[in-house]
């Protein structure tokens, strides 16, 4: 066979197979495009029609009227309206439009299915009705025969004078195509990315152009979602005066804190200005506002001094402030007590307020199961005898620490046997999904400490020295090492909380990423946790997500809800998923605005596809409202206590 019968059979194969490609592609294309129409013409009708049910859904005349007016204008298989109540169908319309003489393969082939959409009817303030609209797809099915003929022929002809042109030419013009996968890949895996260059051929400029602008107006519009979101956090827990957090804010961070048994004890001192009625009287107000903002600037610094990781500092009242944090040693008490004395006293020496002492102070200790009323009216009482006898503090002895255990010397010595040891106990704690309690999205694990008398030590009991002493880094190997281990004779998926020094630097990360390089199929089932207050910048972040999947590890962020502006960030950093802080979920089935704060980060979450989930449930109560708002996942005392990882 001569070498023009080879090309010309070849050129002619080729030309089928193209037009055959091109044909299902098209195909596929355009019937996911009809689907997509057929269900938001749907959607669009019950919408429509739900609005003007609304006012007349208790005329049943009027009902069927504007249902078989609406039925009789398209092509519509069924239109009907059921009562949410009764479930009991109060008008309906079905038919099936004149057959449009397709041929029978062609239908079976396409398979496209009818566009459904629904729509709720109200009844003043309660959901009466529910309106089912379902789109026949003749209509599209007629029009997509056309396109599909009118393709053949048009494809035929001009394939056999331009094929191998064609190829040539796309072969080396279409590559932007590529970066649009890559694009829609990205989106799929929550990052936005845009192609800086753009392609030189005008058709593939526009292509490029859009899909760059849809991949803008997609970031935009999650970030429009995440400020709304912030400033909905904003005006609900933060106090416009000061910037701190206010009352609301910390009643909720007090009662998560004296209820979480992780951590056991703590301290609150309460700061409260001297006649701010009077100093608004003979200064004004804004002199006032003057003074509170340099108090809460002074509280703001000492809470990143000494309680840099579990601090809380907000304005509860008036001229009443409060800081929560975690224990520290007595001598560190005493520091922060100078130091506060010596600021407020320079605030009197400098005029900005007319009375001495400018503030008085008062501190207790608290353990978890404390009741929040109690350990504030013990501070109140001890800020009512610092007002009765004059003084800047209420104690100014501090009460020694009588556990033996505390001792900073007895801490390191213990610490760093376990350490050395690599002999922390593992419990786990499951986590399930919401709308499942059989499903198990996995476990996380959880370290305890074991005592020669055989007595299990919560994390509340030694964290606290784990940061105090600088073991977080080494802790979080040694809890690695183990957790693989334990991996390696289990099956399950699981999540490991980290510290933030473990990330801070590239020395620190790959100390941290070595044992995950060695065992990549173990790393695939293990996702490492950071607590919020501990996260690195934006961009330090994005680096640390990038070398754990290289390594086949995911990165998940908890306790969140105190820093939300941090979601803008979320669609570039592919997160596993976000769990919610549980002070945001306690008691959310009877707080509104709770509520209200879950659903605006469920939403926003949402956008991207990223899961979210739910700490420390405690209630069916609290569940239910979580289920109904649409989380992921939930964990906490309401579904199993912490128990020992077995492998």
């Amino acid at each position: 066979m001569s070498l023009y019968k080879q090309l010309l059979i070849g050129i002619c194969l080729f030309a089928i197979v193209v037009f055959c490609g091109n044909f299902y592609v098209a195909l596929e294309s355009s019937r996911e495009q009809y689907h997509n129409q057929l269900g938001a013409h749907a959607q669009d009708t019950a919408t429509a029609l739900g609005v003007s049910l609304t006012a007349n859904i208790d005329d049943p005349t009027m009902t069927d009227l504007l249902v078989s007016s609406i039925f009789d204008s398209g092509y519509f298989y069924r239109i009907r309206v059921v009562s949410l109540k009764t479930q009991k169908v109060l008008t309906e319309r079905h038919g099936k439009p004149q057959d449009a003489g397709l041929p029978g393969w062609f239908v079976r082939m396409v398979n496209l299915n009818p566009g459904k959409g629904e729509a709720i009817v109200m009844r003043g303030w309660t959901q009466y009705a529910r309106v089912e609209v379902v789109s026949h797809p003749m209509f599209a099915l007629q029009r997509l025969w056309e396109s599909m003929v009118n393709s053949f022929f048009w494809f035929a002809g001009c394939s056999l004078l331009c094929v191998i042109g064609v190829t040539v030419f796309l072969r080396r013009r279409l590559l932007p195509l590529n970066y649009i996968v890559k694009q829609a890949t990205a989106i799929s895996h929550r990052e936005f990315l845009s192609l800086p260059t753009l392609p030189k051929t005008p058709e593939l400029r526009r292509v490029v152009e859009a899909t760059n602008m849809m991949v803008m107006q997609l970031k935009a519009l999650f970030s429009e979602q995440a400020q709304r979101t912030e400033t909905l956090r904003q005006e609900a827990y933060h106090d416009s005066l000061t910037g701190l957090n206010n009352r609301r804010a910390f009643d909720i961070h007090l009662q998560a804190r004296l209820s979480d048994e992780d951590k056991s004890t703590g301290h609150l001192l309460l700061v409260r200005v001297q006649d701010l009625m009077g100093l608004n009287q003979r200064m004004g107000g804004g002199k006032t506002d003057e003074l509170l903002k340099a108090v809460a600037g002074m509280l703001g610094e000492t809470q990143k001094r000494f309680f840099p990781t579990d601090g809380f500092l907000a304005r509860i009242r008036g001229g009443e402030f409060a800081l929560v944090g975690q224990e520290i040693l007595p001598q560190e008490m005493e520091n922060l007590v100078s130091q506060l004395g010596t600021q407020l006293k320079a605030l009197y020496e400098t005029g900005i307020s007319d009375v001495s002492p400018v503030a008085h102070l008062a501190q207790v200790t608290f353990q978890s199961g404390d009741a929040s009323q109690a350990v504030l009216r013990q501070a109140d009482q001890s800020l009512a005898e610092a007002e009765t006898r004059m003084r800047f503090f209420a104690n100014p002895v501090v009460a020694q620490v009588t556990d033996v255990d505390g001792d900073r010397h007895s801490w390191f010595a213990r610490l760093t046997a376990v350490l050395d040891a690599e002999s922390f106990e593992l419990f786990s704690q499951p986590v399930f999904e919401c709308n499942n309690q059989r499903v198990v999205l996995h476990h996380k694990i959880l370290a305890r400490i074991k005592t020669a008398e055989g007595e299990i030590l919560p994390a509340s009991r030694f964290m606290p020295w784990i940061h105090r002493l600088a073991l977080g880094q080494r802790m979080d190997q040694v809890m690695l090492k183990q957790t693989l281990r334990e991996m390696d004779r289990t099956d399950g998926v699981l999540s490991l909380s980290i510290c933030g020094e473990s990330v801070a630097d590239d020395e620190s990360l790959e100390a941290l990423l070595l044992p995950l390089k060695q065992t990549p199929t173990l790393a695939a089932r293990l996702t490492l946790e950071l607590d919020e207050n501990e996260l690195p910048d934006a961009e330090r972040m994005s680096e640390v997500i990038r070398r754990l999947k290289m390594v086949g590890c995911r990165l998940g962020i908890q306790h969140f809800g105190g820093q939300f502006h941090l979601i803008g960030n979320l669609p570039q950093w592919g997160l596993a998923w976000i769990k919610v802080d549980g002070s945001y979920v306690r008691n959310i089935d009877t707080e509104e605005d709770k509520r209200l704060f879950i659903e605006a980060i469920y939403w926003a979450t949402r956008q991207i596809d990223l899961p979210l989930i739910a700490e420390r449930v405690e209630t069916a109560g609290e569940l239910a409202i979580l289920e109904r708002i649409g989380l992921y996942g939930a964990m906490g005392r309401y579904f199993a206590d912490a128990s020992t990882l077995r492998g």
